[in-house]
């Protein structure tokens, strides 16, 4: 494993680099081989302890569903489990994001003997499944609490996405239908999820109680008004509070935080404060919507680098910086050559940031170049987000800065990109973050940290640079992008995403008839109705209700 900045100072942000770099999913800890001991694997707890070239060992701690696991494995799974988390974690806390495949769970024991026949005669005569009442009752509420695993408002594409993995494990309950026989069980699990919130409000799940009207100001008491809930892949967008504690207990915790933040070199009080206060601090800032110079007064904290990495894990489960660079360095070669083929408007404003790109060995400054070229790529202006200014220009700035609603800063001695910044920082609401950054790179992926830890929009100037970031650079709900987004990271050879519209359409309806003379296949697409038939056969009667008369005709002989 190639490390570019070197290893990590804590095994935190090592276990973040094995995570991007290995794909390792879930929780796991790290071992290494201890010299004292003739280098028999030990726990890793400091990564002073690892030399150039150690070898480390990933021990996961989460026990896959589908292994065979011994009692022994399991009561060592268990007593690891005890020792690491946290007495005060919730059971409600999300640890992963919404999987790439869906995994259908293990249904109970005698819907799977059902299925499991069911899918033999499937596979011999094709003969689809007729599932009791009870049968799907269960198929149902299992898929609706591995769903909320994930998310509590899943939308229309995730519920495509699980219904088709449903009739792939199980094809004896396809449905006559288009979505691939799913359309119906994507339906019942609509139904049954709203059933599902509903219970879990009544019970007092934090995230749905926040939408109850009973939560809501008197002027926002309608149902649709209001609405909180996950807009950007949010795991933990409201989590409840941890199991033990009291709102009056975690204010304690929040007005000890404020003394030990005063201390000198009290990391790890202060990460530990700050995950226990997760929960408060998330009612503050989405609930009751707090205004930005409260929060910095009352979790000033918050507003390191470090807690902001941590809190943007905490609200998606992803690491921010290490991802965040991993994965610009890995896009930056087709950026470059996908803009340096571009014409127009974008060649000449990223002349001079190509140049500057090709004239310099440093990384910091081309990264910095990508994301320059990337904003004016994306069709938006870069010194909307940009502001630079000489150091000379010190009033001017502080003059400019306070009107602006989100910036990045550089102040450099001499104008142009091949000097390093003297001094690189983040504003938000005309109010100095952060400054003194290590480059203008770290300071896109703290302002990108700030706006999930601060429940704040993307600003619409921007929002096609920031939904580039969030979906292409981060990987957070990448399979939903704008028409924007998607043509131009397609055009780069980025992603293969579509545009969500664009896959709407896509999904058409098929179904092949052998005749006579040949065989057809009839298509019809939302919004667009059209036909393919062979010649001299004609059109059969469309799958799909739709107003085109020319669809009503029947084929002869049928």
């Amino acid at each position: 494993m190639f490390l570019p900045t070197g290893i990590p100072e804590t095994v935190e942000e090592l276990i973040d680099h094995v995570r991007m770099l290995c794909s390792v999913e879930g929780n796991f800890r790290l071992q290494y081989q201890d010299r004292d001991f003739d280098n028999a694997l030990v726990n890793l707890t400091s990564t002073s302890e690892l030399n150039d070239c150690s070898t480390i060992k990933v021990i996961p701690l989460d026990i896959p569903q589908d292994s065979e696991i011994t009692s022994d494995e399991i009561s060592l799974a268990s007593s690891d489990t005890e020792m690491l988390s946290s007495p005060s974690s919730s059971v409600s806390g999300r640890t992963k994001m919404w999987p790439r495949v869906f995994v259908i769970p293990t249904f109970s024991y005698d819907t799977e003997l059902q299925l499991e026949k069911a899918n033999e005669v499937y596979k011999s005569n094709m003969t689809a499944f007729n599932p009791s009442s009870k049968t799907k009752s269960d198929i149902l509420d299992r898929l609706a609490e591995e769903i909320f695993q994930y998310k509590a408002y899943p939308d229309d594409f995730d519920f495509s996405n699980v219904a088709e993995a449903l009739i792939k494990k199980h094809p004896c309950l396809t449905e006559p239908g288009p979505y691939n026989g799913a359309y119906g069980w994507k339906q019942r699990m609509k139904t049954k999820m709203g059933n599902y919130r509903t219970h879990l409000k009544g019970i007092g799940c934090s995230e749905l109680l926040a939408n109850s009207l009973k939560s809501k100001r008197p002027d926002d008491a309608l149902p649709a008004k209001k609405v909180k809930r996950p807009r950007r892949g949010e795991a933990n967008h409201i989590p409840d509070i941890p199991n033990g504690e009291t709102a009056e207990k975690l204010e304690n915790e929040r007005l000890a935080l404020l003394t030990e933040f005063k201390k000198v070199n009290n990391r790890a009080v202060i990460k530990e404060k700050m995950a226990k206060t997760f929960y408060l601090r998330r009612q503050e800032v989405v609930e009751k919507e707090m205004a930005l110079e409260e929060l910095l007064r009352r979790w000033p904290a918050l507003f390191t680098s470090e807690e902001i990495n941590l809190e943007f894990q905490r609200v998606t489960t992803v690491p921010l910086q290490s991802r965040f660079l991993a994965a610009l360095d890995n896009i930056s070669p087709k950026v470059v050559t996908a803009i340096e083929n571009r014409g127009g408007v974008v060649r000449e404003k990223t002349r001079n940031i190509m140049a500057a790109f090709h004239s310099t060995q440093d990384v910091d400054m081309k990264r910095e170049c990508v994301l320059r070229a990337l904003i004016w790529y994306l069709g938006e202006d870069e010194p909307t987000l940009i502001k630079d200014y000489l150091i000379s220009q010190h009033e001017e700035a502080e003059r400019e800065l306070e009107l602006c609603t989100i910036a990045i800063y550089t102040t450099r001695s001499t104008a142009g990109l091949l000097e390093p910044p003297h001094d690189i920082g983040v504003i938000i609401e005309g109010v100095q973050i952060l400054n003194h950054l290590q480059s203008v790179a770290h300071a896109f992926a703290t302002l990108f940290g700030l706006i999930y830890a601060l429940n704040l929009k993307y600003p619409e100037q921007l929002k096609y640079t920031f939904e580039a970031l969030q979906k292409i650079v981060m990987e957070i709900e990448p399979k939903k992008m704008s028409r924007r987004t998607a043509r131009s990271s397609r055009a780069a050879s980025i992603t293969t995403a579509r545009p969500e519209s664009e896959r709407e359409k896509e999904r058409a309806v098929r179904i092949e008839e052998k005749t006579p003379e040949n065989q057809f296949v009839s298509v019809c697409r939302p919004g667009s109705c059209w036909r393919r038939a062979s010649p001299g056969v004609e059109l059969a009667e469309c799958p799909v209700s739709c107003s085109h008369s020319k669809h009503r005709a029947t084929k002869q002989g049928v």
